[in-house]
């Protein structure tokens, strides 16, 4: 029998083959999932042999992601801001740069909070998917009223259940952005509104990744290089908004500056670098 470091260099062999961009990381988390152990006890057990019935979960699980199949599609969850979210096909897997939106939403929450006193903020994360944005600003904000409203029922769907199993009282709405009544209602007293919206350009179709093309399409394209639906929302929290509420999104380092161009009116207005330095994320008040 293989011991688990052999199996683990075997699934990693095996996921450098398939062209996995991670494959050392990839093999452990596997491996994990397969075992039901965790990473730790798995290197201080190294020598150990591993049962056949987790080396046959661990090689159902690396052809799956040899095959391309995103890893947290395999696993079935995806850790955001220290959650564990279940994701699915359904919905777009939350990315660890929109962590850095969530981190400047609490920092522009927490200065206007301690100029405007303790009265509790309503917050509305437009396109919520997963339910990501939400649930992590639920998480640090107890006291907030927050809501995260999608045009997808499935995405919706979702984001109930990790509501549910998180235990965060989030509510969410269907909407096609700001149209529905309720949802423009919430925005009106809004002390924040945050997205993070299909942003990136037809023409980036051609070379997607096979991982990134299992989200759904509509979550990651717009027309208008990539920047009509965030402009469209845009135009929209402009006309519905509160004065002085914040509009923050997140986009394209290739075009979130030209948004920021078009944002006539708006004060504040800057724009903020994710981890590896690029400007990614948009901040207005209006």
């Amino acid at each position: 029998m293989r011991s688990i470091l052999q199996a683990h260099a075997e699934a990693a062999a095996r996921l450098t083959a398939a062209g996995v961009p991670s494959p050392e990381h990839d093999a452990w988390r596997l491996l994990e999932a397969a075992s039901g152990l965790s990473r730790s006890t798995l290197l201080l057990t190294g020598a150990s042999a591993v049962p056949e019935a987790t080396a046959a979960r661990l090689a159902g699980l690396v052809e799956e992601r040899a095959a391309r199949v995103p890893l947290q599609h395999v696993l079935g969850v995806a850790h955001f801001y220290g959650l564990e979210l279940a994701v699915d096909a359904r919905v777009l897997v939350p990315r660890p740069e929109t962590e850095r939106l969530v981190e400047l939403v609490l920092r522009e929450l927490a200065d206007g909070l301690a100029d405007a006193g303790p009265a509790p903020a309503t917050v509305l994360d437009v396109g919520t998917g997963s339910g990501a944005i939400a649930l992590a600003l639920k998480a640090e904000l107890t006291s907030a009223e927050v809501w995260g409203t999608d045009v997808s029922e499935d995405a919706l769907a979702v984001a109930r259940g990790n509501a549910a199993r998180l235990g965060l009282a989030v509510g969410f709405l269907r909407s096609d952005l700001l149209a529905d009544e309720e949802v423009a209602a919430l925005a009106r007293r809004a002390a924040v509104l945050a997205a993070n919206l299909p942003y990136l350009p037809e023409s980036d179709r051609v070379a997607l990744q096979p991982e990134a093309a299992a989200d759904p399409p509509g979550a990651l394209f717009a027309a208008d290089g990539g920047l009509a639906i965030a402009a469209r929302l845009a135009d929209q929290a402009w006309l519905t908004l509160p004065r002085g509420a914040l509009l923050a999104l997140e986009l394209d380092p290739r075009n979130v500056r030209g948004l920021a161009e078009r944002l006539s009116g708006w004060e504040g207005v800057r724009l903020e670098p994710d981890l590896a330095g690029r400007e990614r994320f948009l901040l207005a008040r209006r």
